[in-house]
C-alpha cells in the first residue's frame, strides 16, 4: 500500500466501537471522511466533531479504509449486500472489529477487489473519548491475508494497541476467551454486588471495586500456563 502519510477513512457503525476508532485514526493522522448515523448522534459528534454524516454507499465511494463496527448479527449481511450494489472498491481496505469473525465474513468484498483486515481492540468500549487512553495500554487480535498482514499490524499499532497476530482458524477460539473474560466478569461482579446488598451493605459495586481489582490483577500475573497438567497436580 502506497501512504503518503493519510488514509481517507469511513466508519460504518455509530455504537460505542465504530466513533472510537475514528477518532483514533483521526489522532495518528488519517483524515475521517464520515461516518453513519447511529441512535446518538451528539455522542458520535463529541468523539468525531466536524466529521459528516453519510449513508453507507457515500462512505464506501469516498473511504479508502472503511471501518465496519456493526452488532455481530448485522455484519454478513451488510458485507454481502454492498457487494450486491457494487460498491466496495478495487483496493480498498475493509476492517471489521468483531472478534466473532475472522477474513470469511468479508468474502464479497475481497470479490469485489476489496483487502480484507480484521482487527479487534481487546477493551471494553464506553464510546466515548475516555476509550482512546484504553487503547494506549491494550492489544489487538489481527488476523489478515499474510501479504497484508502489515498494513493490518501498523494500523492496530496506530489505534495505539499493541498487535497480536491470531491465525483465522483460532478466531472461535479468540472469540470464547474474550466472551468468557468480558461476560463472567459481569456476571460474576452482579451477583457479589446482589448478595452484600441483600446484606444490607450500601453502595456494593464500590465495596467491591478494590477486591476485584486485586484479585484479576493476582490472577493476571500468576505465572505458567494453566493448561499445564504439572500446575493442576496438587
Amino acid at each position: 500500500m502506497t501512504r503518503d502519510g493519510r488514509l481517507g477513512v469511513g466508519i460504518i457503525g455509530a455504537g460505542r466501537v465504530g466513533p472510537v476508532i475514528g477518532a483514533a485514526l483521526a489522532g495518528a493522522g488519517h483524515a475521517v471522511v464520515g461516518v453513519t448515523h447511529g441512535s446518538d448522534d451528539d455522542r458520535v459528534e463529541s468523539v468525531l466533531p466536524g466529521v459528516p454524516f453519510l449513508a453507507t454507499p457515500e462512505i464506501l465511494r469516498r473511504a479508502e479504509l472503511v471501518v465496519l463496527a456493526v452488532p455481530h448479527d448485522e455484519l454478513p449481511g451488510l458485507v454481502a449486500g454492498l457487494a450486491e450494489l457494487k460498491a466496495w472498491q478495487i483496493g480498498q481496505l475493509v476492517v471489521h472489529t468483531d472478534p466473532g469473525f475472522g477474513l470469511d465474513v468479508l468474502a464479497p468484498a475481497l470479490a469485489c477487489g476489496a483487502i480484507p483486515l480484521a482487527i479487534h481492540p481487546a477493551i471494553t468500549f464506553t464510546g466515548t473519548s475516555m476509550d482512546l487512553r484504553q487503547l494506549t495500554d491494550a492489544f489487538a487480535g489481527v488476523t489478515a491475508p499474510p501479504a497484508v498482514l502489515p498494513i493490518a499490524q501498523a494500523l492496530a499499532v496506530e489505534l495505539g494497541c499493541e498487535p497480536v497476530v491470531v491465525a483465522d482458524a483460532d478466531r472461535p477460539a479468540y472469540a470464547e476467551a474474550i466472551a468468557t473474560a468480558t461476560q463472567f466478569s459481569r456476571s460474576i461482579v452482579r451477583q457479589a454486588a446482589d448478595l452484600l446488598a441483600s446484606a444490607g451493605i450500601e453502595n456494593p459495586r464500590a465495596f467491591l471495586s478494590t477486591i476485584v481489582h486485586s484479585s484479576v490483577d493476582e490472577a493476571l500475573a500468576e505465572p505458567g500456563d494453566p493448561a499445564d497438567p504439572a500446575d493442576l497436580a496438587p
